[in-house]
């Protein structure tokens, strides 16, 4: 299962009661932290998950609001004892861009490893058993949206496992997808396994227009977490021009992507209340809900 946690909703800039757009993401005892805005580790704080096994922040791109807060984040994460190393990963320009906000706090007990995704094609990592993929946004500035999935493997058939004749000790190691040697032979996990099953998936994009294949990266998503930075009808020139999205604009990827539920996020300063035009998406895509700080979802397995 993946645990997930939408840590704020703003943008542009940090208010009284709503952070800065961000999200954690955690599986297997270990998170993935998506942006890094102003004050980002207290909603961190108070969504109650702790700060050393954040083991990866992924960015979306490097406007203020989605990494200014990652040098109080570090320095945070070593106070609280941790010595393992992370990873950042982001659109071209990371290192530029970390090595200057780490003139204020250059010294940490952990390595910073870095990493940097395409903003020409997707792209792909693997981090902690989950699959991280990336596809070029249309901001303006380099940026990308990110697909994190988690796979499942095909169902163990024990009747395959006893025409091979293998020892039921090794029937465990198959099944957690090792292979094993025994009597000479070596045994794959696909000789006991059926068709891979499916497994969990959680999209999130900001600052974007709709971009090209948006809608075929989020296909299926079992959570489609989306800006939708304005909500009134009539605010579509400003997202065109600022390249963001409106409302409707999400609910439409997120139909016509057969996503199982939308969380809008990312909200203009101005927009007060977004729940005052959440009919504007409901009408498109029914189960969108307005997200809020501090809002969290548990993914299990169907």
């Amino acid at each position: 299962m993946i645990d997930i946690c939408l840590l704020g909703t703003g943008g542009m800039m940090p208010l009284p009661d709503r952070w800065l757009s961000s999200a954690m993401l955690r599986y297997s005892g270990k998170m993935i932290l998506i942006d890094c805005g102003e004050g980002t580790q207290i909603p961190i704080k108070l969504c109650g998950w702790g700060f050393k096994n954040i083991d990866c922040m992924l960015f979306t791109h490097y406007h203020a609001d989605h990494i200014a807060g990652l040098p109080g984040l570090l320095l945070t994460m070593s106070n609280s004892g941790r010595d393992e190393p992370l990873t950042l990963i982001g659109p071209p320009g990371i290192k530029r861009v970390v090595e200057g906000l780490l003139v204020v706090c250059p010294a940490f007990p952990f390595e910073i490893m870095l990493g940097e995704l395409s903003v020409k094609n997707e792209d792909s990592v693997s981090i902690n058993g989950l699959t991280v993929r990336s596809i070029p946004a249309v901001h303006n500035m380099p940026c990308v949206s990110y697909s994190i999935e988690l796979s499942r493997q095909g169902k163990f058939d024990a009747e395959r496992a006893e025409k091979l004749g293998l020892p039921v000790q090794y029937w465990k190691v198959l099944q957690s997808g090792e292979k094993v040697s025994f009597e000479g032979k070596e045994y794959e996990p696909d000789m006991v396994l059926g068709e891979p099953r499916r497994g969990l998936k959680v999209c999130y994009c900001t600052d974007s227009r709709p971009a090209r294949g948006i809608v075929q990266f989020v296909e299926g998503a079992d959570l489609f977490i989306c800006e939708g930075m304005y909500g009134s009808p009539d605010s579509f020139d400003s997202a065109e021009k600022k390249k963001h999205m409106t409302f409707v604009e999400a609910a439409g990827i997120a139909k016509d992507g057969n996503v199982d539920e939308l969380w809008l996020t990312h909200y203009s300063p101005m927009l007060v209340n977004p729940k005052e035009f959440l009919s504007m998406a409901t009408d498109i895509f029914p189960n969108t809900v307005a997200g809020k700080d501090l809002m969290k979802k548990t993914l299990t397995f169907r």
